[in-house]
């Protein structure tokens, strides 16, 4: 789950809290402390919103048993080392008390740096799976449709506009009705299928026959990003891992309103990954336009992730022959 903040809207941190914490209300199993995952998301939010002069992406990952959620804003940060705050802080002082609630209830918490301006503050909250489905209407965000001023210019909805949605929508209300699972797997399948169609033509260019090698893979990210007007290149490429770099997104500056799209990128890339590996694929999004990063950094592993990197990274089946 990838959402939008927009800084100058206070309105929007009570809505985005709500819809967080009702997604894990019905998919968190029944004795999870839903009070106090909801006070460490308030606390998460409302400090990026209260220290960011412009926009700050939330993200909620669940790729283990415990979510994690992750804020991406471009204040002027801070020191790492204001984590360690006093066992007893002042009741009556406004500074610190935040990070020593969160720092209290959070199982696990993290914070860096960006490489431009900003911080990301990811924290693990005290909720576990499994999943369960509902059918509770969730929150519409319509900053993630087509803006009205697109229609107004093309004369009706394009094309471009109308399968952005549609891949953004279709996406999001799988997870929120069906749960992270169901949602990875709907996107993982659309991006080996996707992806293997871009792979074949790759290999019909290059005439590639057989498992690829890492800069046979690498080569084919950069191909197909750029069919689509991406602007990927490759960082690094071992047997072990790729790496890559991007300094423009195909879809340009409405991908910050609707980050879920990165989720594309993962999928194709992963699905080639696994493919053409002698195990699951992993990739991990390290820095992304989508929220706020001056360029993207993807790390496709080929076999298992780091440790570090396992609670973030989209795993992708190798194909059973």
């Amino acid at each position: 789950m990838d959402l939008y903040l927009d800084a100058d809207n206070p309105e929007m941190v009570p809505l985005l809290r709500r819809e967080v914490v009702s997604y894990l209300r019905r998919h968190a199993t029944p004795d999870s402390d839903l009070t106090e995952a909801e006070l460490l998301v308030a606390e998460v939010v409302g400090n990026a919103s209260r220290h960011t002069a412009g926009p700050a992406w939330v993200s909620l990952t669940w790729r283990q048993e415990h979510p994690t959620l992750t804020v991406y804003d471009l204040g002027p940060g801070f020191d790492t080392e204001d984590l360690r705050v006093p066992e007893n802080p002042d009741p009556l002082s406004e500074s610190g008390r935040g990070l020593f609630i969160i720092r209290h209830l959070a199982p696990r918490m993290q914070a860096r740096a960006r490489v431009a301006e900003g911080m990301v503050v990811s924290v693990e909250l005290p909720v576990a799976k499994p999943a369960v489905a509902t059918h509770d209407p969730p929150l519409h965000r319509s900053g993630v449709l087509p803006d009205l001023s697109e229609a107004r210019q093309a004369g009706g909805f394009g094309k471009e506009a109308f399968l952005r949605a549609l891949v953004v929508q279709l996406a999001q209300a799988l997870e929120i009705q069906h749960g992270p699972d169901a949602a990875d797997a709907a996107v993982a399948q659309v991006g080996m299928d996707v992806g293997g169609q871009m792979e074949q033509e790759f290999r019909a260019a290059e005439q590639v026959v057989g498992a690829m090698d890492p800069d046979h893979l690498g080569r084919c990210y950069v191909r197909l990003k750029h069919a689509i007007d991406g602007g990927f290149y490759v960082i690094e490429a071992t047997p072990e891992r790729i790496v890559l770099g991007n300094h423009r997104c195909p879809f340009g500056e409405v991908v910050q309103r609707a980050p879920s799209l990165c989720r594309m990128t993962s999928s194709v890339f992963g699905g080639i990954a696994a493919r053409n590996s002698e195990e699951n694929a992993s990739v991990l999004l390290e820095e992304r336009i989508a929220v706020g990063d001056p360029g993207c950094r993807v790390v496709v592993y080929l076999g298992p992730p780091p440790e570090a990197a396992r609670p973030f990274a989209h795993v992708y089946a190798r194909e059973e022959t």
